[in-house]
């Protein structure tokens, strides 16, 4: 309990870090190989350039890297003078430091659990496939087609022509009773459409 909530009570305090934002931050996966990539060359490239200037210093160049004509390139040209494919290079290199730098699209959908330590989480192929199952499950149900948007999880349930909304409340009761006990988090509403056959 904090202090706001000893002095006043009845008051709730927002949790600063809630378990959908835990299970984000946690599940989203490194770009490892860009980002070992990118630091090697990035190394490499420093501890050139700092032995080339630090043998210039004893006047003793090594000449791997021409620091002088490097210099003298930067002080003539203006911004307005680079060459298209500079501006790509550089371009370039600021996309794959961008990307090392920058963790990547989460696959798994966070699943809920009762210790905040433990963070777990379940892969889309794997959700939809459950959902399917459960879906077809229902009687008179002869096609289902499950997809996961960013906010909602789409069911679309092909029956005959004698169905009735009775039949896609059964559905989705099931979906959501199946979303329910896996516990996923940040999964949105469930939108169930009914396709009847022949009509």
């Amino acid at each position: 309990m904090t202090t706001l909530q000893q002095l006043l009570p009845g008051t709730a305090v927002a949790p600063r870090d809630s378990p959908l934002r835990r299970s984000r931050r946690v599940l989203r996966p490194a770009r490892t190989p860009a980002a070992v990539i990118v630091a090697a060359l990035l190394t490499a490239g420093f501890w050139l350039v700092a032995a080339e200037i630090v043998a210039g210093l004893w006047s003793r160049p090594l000449g791997v890297v021409p620091v002088d004509d490097a210099v003298a390139l930067a002080s003539a040209t203006s911004w307005k003078e680079l060459s298209l494919s500079a501006l790509g290079v550089a371009l370039a290199g600021a996309g794959l430091i961008l990307l090392a730098v920058l963790p990547g699209r989460c696959r798994l959908v966070p699943v809920e659990t009762t210790d905040p330590l433990i963070v777990i989480g379940i892969t889309r192929s794997g959700l939809r496939r459950t959902l399917l199952a459960v879906a077809r499950q229902a009687e008179g149900v002869e096609r289902v087609r499950v997809r996961l948007r960013r906010r909602r999880i789409e069911v679309t349930v092909t029956t005959g022509p004698e169905s009735s909304g009775a039949m896609l409340r059964q559905v989705g009761t099931a979906v959501g009773d199946r979303l329910a006990g896996l516990g996923t988090l940040g999964t949105g509403e469930v939108v169930m459409r009914l396709r009847r056959k022949g009509l």
